[in-house]
């Protein structure tokens, strides 16, 4: 069962897809039903390889599957995991599930919505499994692909504008990560497109300017996927005009992306050049900290506003990583760049979870009740959907990092680990986490408090299908918020691993 599970959980997908391919696109039912089979399949398998993981060697790739591919050019099909992209590759899998339930009702081009949706699945899970770069390249830009067309077939008004700028700025970004995936395999003895073996022999290690170089090919890749200041224009307008579980795995996954990068290649892989960078880019990460808090804080569409908190909390992420990269290997504060670094991989996993559900109860209101997002519209409806507000709040308050909900943990590593290196600009970050509080507070004020705006006097709560959808996220926010040992003690041995590879 444990070989080859790696590839299951890839190529599930596919097959699904596949198979979707042959039936009728007037046989909706079915049509739904064998990518929903399909999306649970491959999130049992992701399990399945969870349990085959030895939580105990977190810090190793296991489960290691490589066959040569394409020896001429060193090309291999390598994939591993450890304990930075399992918990990963299980979130991407559990949203996919989530959002393929929440779309049960759409109702155009069926069979084409729930192809791209599982291609899209096999796109970020292989980023997160390949351990060779042709691989993770390929996968980054088949994510690409399916987002594009979910955005602009599926999407809002300005749906083609999105999706293009969505494109192009993704694309620019992919460019450069091609010119220095190619400098690194063109310095490498023998040439080789491995990843590890990249890592192990960094073969720019004693060239400092054209290491920066490959850094900044990296850097514009990832940067703009995450999304950081100032390459993050994209993202409102996606987020937007994209269908809610566009939405969803955009915010979810598709930011992971970028930050997994950083992790996972440029700081093991240019550890000098990051350092020289380091600074810069936590510099980068206050900014974008503290101006897209601000600038949620002044949105009153509700899908703005998550989707400027994004930014925010992405931020955090880059704050830990720059902290990581400006002390290295260098024993004294390696203790703190492992602890900012293990709260950076939980801060992706509760934004995907805490995020993708904002996105869902934004979807649940707008979408297939009043049809309005404008946090103004509201009042009152704490009464009248005690579900809906019960769990709108509980996803806030988890965002706002109240004590005891997954999003504390994440924040509080992050700053217990980033303060020990960059302190003023932690203490500036924390100003961002202020205002996160007073945005969200105000919202959870205007939608659910107050008098019951007569026009939505009949809305219904959350039926079951949305139940469904929701409660699980909801449930794993409160659980790790309040147990997070197992999941903080398998990522931290997986950054102490990372960091070992910098000397």
């Amino acid at each position: 069962m444990v070989s080859g599970i790696l590839s299951l959980t890839l190529w599930l997908p596919v097959a699904g897809a596949l198979v979707l391919l042959t039936v009728p696109r007037e046989q909706v039912r079915t049509i739904r039903s064998v990518a929903l089979v399909t999306a649970i399949l491959d999130l049992a398998a992701s399990v399945a390889a969870g349990v085959a993981f030895d939580r105990a060697h977190a810090g190793m790739m296991q489960l290691v599957e490589r066959v040569p591919w394409i020896p001429s050019i060193g090309v291999t099909y390598h994939l591993g995991v450890d304990g930075l992209s399992l918990p990963l590759v299980i979130l991407t899998t559990l949203l996919t599930v989530l959002c393929i339930v929440y779309s049960w009702r759409v109702e155009l081009r069926v069979k084409e919505y729930m192809i791209l949706f599982l291609l899209l699945e096999v796109g970020m899970v292989g980023v997160f499994l390949a351990l060779d770069f042709f691989l993770f390249y390929a996968f980054w830009e088949l994510s690409l692909v399916p987002m594009f067309f979910i955005i602009g077939i599926w999407g809002g008004p300005r749906r083609t504008y999105a999706a293009i700028k969505f494109f192009l700025y993704t694309l620019v970004g992919s460019l450069a990560m091609l010119l220095a995936i190619l400098i690194l395999y063109f310095h490498a003895t023998p040439r080789t497109f491995d990843l590890i073996a990249l890592i192990q022999q960094k073969p720019l290690a004693h060239d400092l300017p054209l290491a920066i170089l490959a850094w900044w090919g990296f850097f514009l890749s990832f940067a703009i996927k995450v999304p950081m200041f100032p390459f993050h224009t994209w993202l409102p307008d996606a987020h937007v005009e994209a269908p809610t579980a566009g939405s969803v795995l955009l915010a979810g996954v598709l930011l992971k992306l970028g930050t997994y990068g950083f992790v996972r290649i440029a700081l093991p892989l240019l550890p000098n050049a990051f350092r020289e960078m380091a600074g810069l880019v936590a510099v980068l990460a206050v900014i974008g900290a503290v101006y897209g808090a601000l600038v949620a804080m002044a949105q009153t569409d509700l899908k703005k506003l998550v989707a400027y908190s994004s930014v925010s909390h992405m931020a955090y992420v880059m704050l830990a990583v720059a902290a990581a990269a400006a002390t290295g290997a260098r024993g004294g504060l390696q203790g703190a760049a492992a602890t900012a670094l293990s709260g950076a991989t939980v801060e992706m996993l509760a934004h995907g979870i805490i995020t993708g559900a904002l996105f869902f109860l934004v979807g649940v209101i707008y979408d297939y009740r009043a049809h309005e997002r404008g946090v103004l519209d509201f009042g009152g409806l704490g009464l009248r959907l005690p579900v809906y507000a019960g769990i709108t709040m509980l996803a806030m308050l988890a965002s706002l990092g109240l004590p005891a909900l997954m999003g504390f943990v994440a924040e509080f590593l992050i700053f217990l680990g980033a303060f020990q290196i960059y302190p003023e600009l932690t203490v500036i970050t924390l100003v961002g986490v202020v205002i996160t509080v007073a945005y969200f507070l105000w919202v959870i004020y205007r939608i659910f408090w107050g008098p019951l705006n007569p026009r939505w006097a009949q809305l219904p709560d959350v039926d079951v299908r949305e139940r469904w959808t929701l409660v699980p996220l909801a449930a794993l926010m409160v659980i790790v918020g309040v147990y997070p040992g197992p999941l903080v003690g398998m990522i931290n041995l997986a950054m102490i691993n990372i960091l070992g590879l910098l000397r």
